[in-house]
């Protein structure tokens, strides 16, 4: 199957703003493009791009005054199965993990390890290991968060989510992600495009979307606590300890949102 992707973000700037982009998709899905998603600014303004420690693709432009449009229209190819599902995927023990990992051990900027550790081995340490023990805590994270775009508040760590009880998808991976780390178990925070491909309506808005990886049985698998079960189409941008490494804009200056549109639709 082929699903198009794109945005329109459009800024307003009181004055020259440097910004920080990380709008493009994954490498690791380079092969599935068929039409590029080239980042197309509006006006015209130059953009030098590099690659970052955790392999997201990102540009840096400096905004000028005034209304500033970003955008991008692309086609992925993509296999329409759904996430993968393997139950007996085991979990490593912390020294036989390969170094790369062990980053995602630690605690971060909104993954707040040290102040629920002991939470974590409370809720989870009769869980299975592996698999088991990262589905229960996407189940508790499930059920025990509010979802709603009311509740979004970009300065909200794991332990706050846990501790208030509402939030947005980012707020599930991040607690999540905590969990795991918690439990010894790798988890890396993702975001990207996810539709609404193989879900019944209603449809609630489209936006990006938050969901993480664990490393286990040798290799790393999605999971998803917001919405917490297999989905169709995912695309990833970016990814990185929290979304703190993986924020689609940063900015460094003044500026409002003044409009936010994505789209995710299957290709027909």
């Amino acid at each position: 199957m082929q699903i198009r992707v794109g945005y329109e973000l459009i800024y307003d700037c009181p004055q020259p703003t440097p910004m920080i982009l990380t709008l493009n998709i994954h490498c690791t899905r380079v092969s599935d493009v068929v039409v590029p998603d080239h980042l197309i600014t509006s006006p015209s303004i130059p953009i030098r791009a590099y690659r970052d420690g955790f392999g997201n693709w990102c540009s840096r432009i400096v905004a000028p005054q005034g209304q500033l449009r970003l955008s991008t229209d692309a086609v992925v190819n993509d296999s329409g199965e759904t996430d993968v599902i393997a139950p007996f995927a085991q979990q490593h023990l912390v020294q036989e993990l390969p170094e790369e990992t062990l980053v995602f051990l630690l605690g971060s900027r909104y993954c707040d390890t040290d102040r629920l550790s002991q939470t974590a081995w409370d809720l989870f340490g009769n869980s299975p290991l592996g698999w088991g023990r990262v589905q229960a805590i996407c189940d508790f994270v499930h059920q025990h968060i509010t979802f709603g775009y009311e509740h979004a508040r970009p300065t909200r760590t794991a332990w706050e989510a846990f501790n208030e009880g509402v939030g947005v998808c980012r707020d599930y991976a991040h607690l999540a992600i905590a969990f795991c780390r918690c439990m010894n178990i790798p988890a890396r925070y993702c975001t990207g495009y996810l539709g609404d491909i193989g879900v019944p309506p209603p449809y609630g808005p489209m936006d990006f979307s938050a969901w993480f990886d664990v490393y286990l049985g040798g290799q790393w698998y999605t999971f998803d606590a917001r919405n917490n079960v297999p989905r169709i189409g995912r695309v990833l941008m970016a990814r990185g300890r929290d979304a703190a490494d993986a924020a689609l804009t940063t900015t460094f200056g003044p500026n409002t949102l003044t409009s936010f549109k994505v789209w995710t639709d299957e290709v027909v």
